[in-house]
Parts: structure tokens; C-alpha cells; sequence
């Protein structure tokens, strides 16, 4: 018998059936077997954590990275770091932003070449769906992408362009028959208006409710048209969670997603000024986060990623809430935002894996992630649960520092991270793999 190269043993094994004592037998890049904590296994070698929690590494499948052309934003180098060190082993890059974006097989390519040798964690690639392209789609999709994204209102970036109502209907059209699936930015540009004061009341007040609702609307109306899969990024409005748990219920393929942010933070402390909190679509409320954290506690919301994008310092700086610019940066920090907020609830950290990593692997269709379990990679993380931390927004590792959580007290660290196997630590250099769908552990 082949003897393992490593076991992880811990007493709060974050496994598929729920978290027990156990040994994570890891031969090569992949989880071999499933033994008792205390099982005699003769290993090359054996790492015992003790009381630290096993999770499976974190699919975070909203990220973006900004190369290649937008050197000053973030990169592959900076946002992989960043992830690894927040528990994040697998990564899905969004398809604008760079120039060009990705929404021709070129440019995917290009996006490709421009990762290849610079990635700390695997990375996988959504295409884009813009006017004109859709021609390109099955190009992109049999290249490998997870999927496909597109907007319902201008996406702040001339060279990405939104879909209409018949656009929406005619890229899902194509894409259900491709087996594929649409992300969508669902907010409706005609509800939302102009930003009327300098505060962060008048920008929420500028992208209300009804922007989003109108726009989950004509995303359910386009997939029971077209029998295409949808799904929602970043939910906001908690109000919508009625609407997807009907769709659900009644057969449509509709998926949705928010974020660390949308779940941690409530509009009503944000300060004066407070620019870093910005995001499309906005942080709402207290009651609105309190109904959100309800949806995903009953499953009409699917999965927790962090729509990480972090802009220049100076864009975020300028105090000015009707200027455009990235999101939340927030990558390395996703985890421990969650988890803060999520153990007072009375959550565990089965939740947190499904949330964070079993739902977000299975919606890009990469069965080698996502869960503690033979013939999946040996993404691990070694999590301290009870850990406390201030962040301090000038040591994380993404290009910009500016982040709404710096400050802020923090519950669950990340002890050690390992890649197919392999420990990631600061001295490693890049050993992620670029990642096709549908593609298997790799033994």
C-alpha cells in the first residue's frame, strides 16, 4: 500500500456529515481516506492540531482581480495572497474590470496568460455577457469558465455593457443551451438616482430596495422564459428573499449570494465621510441585515462570497459618495467577518463550510473543492474558532489598504493554510493552478 504523504489530525474536523474528531489522510495533492483521530497511519509525515478546527478551504467565486492594463488596482499576486491567508484556497475571478475584459475567448486568454506563475491559491474564471458577444459565449464556456456575468445597468466601465430585457432573455437563451450559467448584477438602472447629498443615508437612499427587486424580477422572468440558470450576486435587499424563495419553489433554476459586508455592517454606523464602506449595491440597514442573515439561515440564499474589489486608495479617499469606483476589499478577512457574527448566532462551523465553501465549489462546477472528503483536493484550513484580532488594514496583503473593517474586533483566526497538500506559508511562492470547469481533484 502506498504510504500517505501526510496526515492532519484534529479534534473538530469540519466534515460533510458534520464536525467530529478525525485524520485527513493526504496522498499527493489529494485526500485519500478518512480515519479516526487516533488511527495509527505510518505517514511521511503527521500534523496533529489539537483543539484547532479542520475547515475545508474557502471557494470564494466573486473576486476581482483587475489584470491584465489596470496595473494600479488589484492584481493576481496581491488578491491570491490576500486569500490564503484568510483560508481562501480557491478563487473565481470576475470578467471586467481588466482591459479587455473577458468576454471574448481572446481575451480569456489574455486573463489566463496574465495569471499563469503569479497565483498563491487555484483561480477559475467567470466570462462575461455584454451586447455583441454572444457569439463568443460557447467559445468561453468550452474553454472552461464557470459561468457567465452580466449587468442590468451601466457597470461604471464603457467597455462592459449591460444587457436589456432582450439581451437578458437572448444570452440566457444561449447559455441554457450551452448547460451554463448566468451571474447577474441585479439592480434596475431606472430606480436608481442621482446621489443628493455627500452622506452615506442620501448614496443608500440613491439605490433602494426597488432597484434590486425590479431587477430579480426580469432575472426570474428570463430563466422560466428560456429554462436558463440564474444567479443573483451580492443580494443586498432582504427584501427580495420572499421573491427567490418562490422562484425556487416553483422550479426555476435561480441561485443567489451576498456578502461578509452585507451581514456585518448596518448603513446606520457608517461614518461621516466613510467612503470605504461603499459598494454596489449598498449596505442597508440593521433590520435589513438581521432579515438577510434569516434568508441564509433558511436556504433561499446560497452562499456567502466577498464581491472583493478594492480600488486605488486615492478613489476611496476622496469622500465623495457619487464617484465610482470598486467594492469592499475584503478577501482576506471574509471568514473571521462571518464567523464574528455567525457564532453569536448560535451558527457553526458546519454552517460556515457549506456557506463558504461547499455551496460557492458546487455553483462553479469544481467537484475537486469545496468539502473534507476522499478524492477531493487537500485544500485544509487550521482555524482557531475562539481567537480574537483588531484589524489592522495596513498589514493585509491586497494591493490597497483601505477596508471598513479596520478597527474592527474580529472572532477566528487562520493558523495554517495547505494547498493540494502543500503548506502555504509566507515564504512559499505562487503554486496555484488555473482552473477549468467541471474539472476533478487531480491524484
Amino acid at each position: 500500500m502506498h504510504r500517505p504523504d501526510l496526515i492532519i489530525r484534529s479534534r473538530h474536523a469540519v466534515l460533510p456529515g458534520g464536525t467530529r474528531a478525525a485524520a485527513v489522510v493526504i496522498s499527493g495533492p489529494v485526500i485519500s481516506a478518512i480515519e479516526d483521530y487516533d488511527a495509527r497511519i505510518d505517514a511521511l509525515a503527521d500534523a496533529d492540531l489539537g483543539e484547532l478546527a479542520l475547515l475545508p478551504g474557502l471557494v470564494d467565486t466573486h473576486v476581482h482581480v483587475n489584470e491584465p492594463g489596470r496595473t494600479e488596482w488589484e492584481g493576481f499576486a496581491t488578491a491570491t495572497r490576500a486569500a490564503a491567508a484568510g483560508g481562501v484556497t480557491t478563487i473565481c475571478d470576475m470578467p471586467l474590470n481588466s482591459l479587455p475584459p473577458t468576454v471574448s475567448l481572446a481575451a480569456l486568454r489574455d486573463k489566463r496568460a496574465a495569471a499563469a506563475g503569479q497565483c498563491h491559491v487555484d483561480v477559475g474564471f467567470w466570462g462575461g455577457a455584454v451586447p455583441g458577444n454572444q457569439d463568443e459565449l460557447a467559445a468561453m464556456h468550452a474553454a472552461g469558465v464557470v459561468g457567465f456575468k452580466c449587468f442590468l445597468l451601466d457597470s461604471g466601465n464603457s467597455e462592459f455593457a449591460p444587457l436589456d430585457q432582450n439581451g437578458l432573455r437572448s444570452a440566457l437563451t444561449v447559455i441554457a443551451g450551452l448547460g451554463a450559467q448566468l451571474m447577474v448584477h441585479a439592480e434596475d438602472g431606472a430606480e436608481i438616482s442621482a446621489v443628493s447629498g455627500g452622506d452615506y443615508g442620501s448614496f443608500v437612499a440613491s439605490r433602494p430596495p426597488k432597484a434590486e427587486r425590479r431587477a430579480i424580477e426580469k432575472v426570474i422572468s428570463a430563466a422560466a422564459a428560456t429554462g436558463g440558470r440564474a444567479h443573483i450576486a451580492h443580494l443586498s435587499a432582504a427584501e427580495c428573499a420572499a421573491m427567490i424563495a418562490g422562484a425556487k419553489a416553483a422550479g426555476i433554476a435561480l441561485t443567489a449570494e451576498t456578502c461578509p459586508h452585507y451581514l456585518f455592517f448596518a448603513a446606520e454606523q457608517v461614518p461621516e465621510g466613510g467612503t470605504e464602506y461603499k459598494c454596489c449595491p449598498p449596505i442597508r440597514d440593521a433590520i435589513n441585515r438581521e432579515a438577510l442573515w434569516r434568508a441564509l439561515e433558511a436556504g433561499v440564499i446560497d452562499a456567502v462570497v466577498s464581491d472583493h474589489s478594492p480600488c486605488p486608495a486615492a478613489m476611496k479617499a476622496s469622500g465623495d459618495f457619487g464617484e465610482a469606483w470598486g467594492g469592499i476589499a475584503s478577501l482576506q478577512l471574509s471568514l473571521a467577518a462571518v464567523w464574528t457574527i455567525a457564532r453569536r448566532r448560535g451558527r457553526s462551523l458546519d454552517d460556515i463550510a457549506r456557506w463558504m465553501s461547499a455551496a460557492p465549489a458546487a455553483l462553479a462546477g469544481l467537484p475537486g473543492k469545496g468539502a473534507i472528503e476522499p478524492g477531493r483536493d487537500a485544500d485544509l484550513v487550521a482555524f482557531d474558532p475562539d481567537d480574537t484580532f483588531i484589524v489592522d488594514g495596513s498589514r493585509l496583503l491586497h494591493r490597497q489598504p483601505v477596508t471598513p473593517y479596520n478597527g474592527e474586533k474580529l472572532t477566528g483566526s487562520v493558523r495554517q493554510v495547505w494547498l493540494r497538500g502543500k503548506e502555504i506559508t509566507s515564504q512559499t511562492g505562487p503554486s496555484g493552478r488555473l482552473l477549468t470547469r467541471g474539472e476533478p481533484a487531480r491524484g
